[in-house]
């Protein structure tokens, strides 16, 4: 009881700390406003901050980000955000896979197979629930036996037979049960011959959910080819991060033949590239390079093969690059030309990061005002547990909701400084002595435990 109470008078002093911190600021010292709505139960508030908001702050930690109330109050906040896990446990695992045949006039969507498993759930054999006739057998995909991994799922990685080269697009499907299955999604491997190399893609991103088991199941070509290795990669993490928001596009510019650049608006922690392939039938392997401003060299960050490809009347597209997520604000992308380049235009892009969500105290009447662009203030967030003292992840799904209302307001910094005043502010007067009164009441708390003689044992 008595550490709970510890911990409620610590956090009150701490966000009494910070109120004083910034009691002075006002929402006109801030270049943008945005009008807040809010619904739910209070008095928390968490608001999931727009990309396209956030790139009006000055400051890349988003130091420059408050909450004002309809007076003008600044309100206690937390700041809720997960950058890229590069330091989080990822293990490659091989796992057993069984394959998944049916008739070649078959109609249904997938092979129905019968299925003998351990006591664990580990999977022993795999047959069709009915005897097909030697010749008339198709492969149509692959069952892998996840079962002894506990983590999250978040990448596949395949081999198959040298005699299927090309493209190999399939749908990919998990499940607990092997009797409900759930879509992941569509995977995309491939094996090229390109300028007298070969090119290969074996990963495959998976949205990193746990699962037992994996149904692959081939829609380019409508046969499978036969798999000669089966990985996949879990990455152990208390959290999974907050989900990825994308840009607008963005246009950039070529200094040289191969060699496109652009300037993001602020230095971000992006985890994702888009770049748009507007010609039919691209294919270019690229470098993908990154620095914070001009004055540093440039750091590789990522390499891939990307394309857009016509296969059967449809488009085949890769135009995706994964990035480590540390903070660059200059990207510039290098082109192999012997695939034909991009164009001598600069392609667009779009860029994507961790989404951040914003926590507050309401405290005073609304209507609330999400207040940023300031290159001065310093930061005033909290962390969630101070700003909420029993918080938990029970607690974070009930908490009431705020949204953006209405467009970016641009308002004139306030300039005006060493104006004197002849007004008296009490709500500043005020604060500063509720703040002193909670100090002076803590040192007599304290002066009277000192005094107070040791217990006789």
């Amino acid at each position: 009881m008595s550490q709970k109470l510890n911990r409620v008078w610590l956090g009150a002093i701490a966000m009494g700390l910070a109120l004083s911190a910034h009691a002075q600021e006002k929402p006109t010292d801030f270049a943008t406003q945005v009008p807040l709505s809010v619904s739910g139960e209070g008095p928390w508030y968490r608001l999931v901050l727009p990309l396209a908001v956030q790139l009006n702050a000055r400051q890349t930690d988003l130091s420059d980000v408050r909450v004002f109330s309809a007076a003008g109050e600044a309100q206690a906040y937390a700041l809720a955000r997960e950058v890229a896990q590069t330091s989080e446990n990822r293990t490659l695992t091989d796992v057993k896979w069984f394959p998944l045949y049916t008739s070649a006039d078959a109609t249904e969507r997938a092979p129905s197979v019968r299925v003998q498993s351990s006591a664990n759930g580990t999977l022993v054999e795999v047959q069709p629930s009915s005897q097909l006739e030697a010749g008339e057998e198709v492969l149509r995909g692959w069952l892998l036996d996840a079962s002894a991994i506990k983590a999250p799922l978040q990448q596949l990685v395949l081999d198959w037979t040298s005699e299927r080269d090309g493209f190999q697009r399939f749908s990919i499907e998990a499940s607990d049960d092997l009797q409900n299955w759930q879509a992941w999604g569509d995977g995309q491997v491939a094996r090229l011959t390109f300028a007298d190399e070969r090119v290969e893609q074996h990963e495959v991103g998976l949205p990193g959910q746990s699962a037992r088991y994996l149904r692959l199941l081939w829609t380019t070509p409508h046969s499978a080819p036969i798999l000669t290795s089966a990985q996949l990669q879990s990455a152990s993490t208390r959290s999974l991060p907050l989900p990825l928001v994308w840009s607008q596009p963005l246009a950039g510019i070529s200094a040289k033949a191969g060699e496109y650049t652009w300037q993001l608006p602020m230095g971000l922690n992006v985890e994702r590239l888009q770049v748009e392939l507007a010609q039919p039938n691209s294919l270019a392997p690229v470098t993908l390079s990154g620095r914070r401003d001009s004055s540093l060299p440039w750091q590789p960050l990522s390499s891939g093969l990307l394309y857009r490809l016509t296969q059967n009347g449809q488009d085949v597209v890769q135009n995706e690059l994964q990035l480590p997520g540390q903070t660059v604000q200059q990207l510039k992308l290098t082109v192999d030309e012997r695939g034909g380049g991009l164009g001598a235009q600069a392609p667009t892009v779009k860029f994507a990061v961790r989404s951040t969500q914003l926590v507050f105290l309401a405290r005073g009447a609304g209507p609330y005002t999400l207040a940023l662009g300031s290159a001065t203030v310093k930061a005033a967030n909290l962390p969630l547990s101070t700003l909420i003292p029993d918080y938990s992840a029970a607690k974070w799904s009930t908490l009431g909701k705020a949204k953006v209302d209405g467009g970016v307001v641009e308002t004139p910094v306030s300039t005006a400084v060493g104006a004197a005043t002849t007004d008296t502010d009490w709500k500043k007067f005020g604060l500063w002595a509720v703040l002193l009164l909670s100090v002076l009441f803590l040192a007599a708390m304290a002066f009277s435990l000192l005094r107070k003689p040791p217990a006789k044992t």
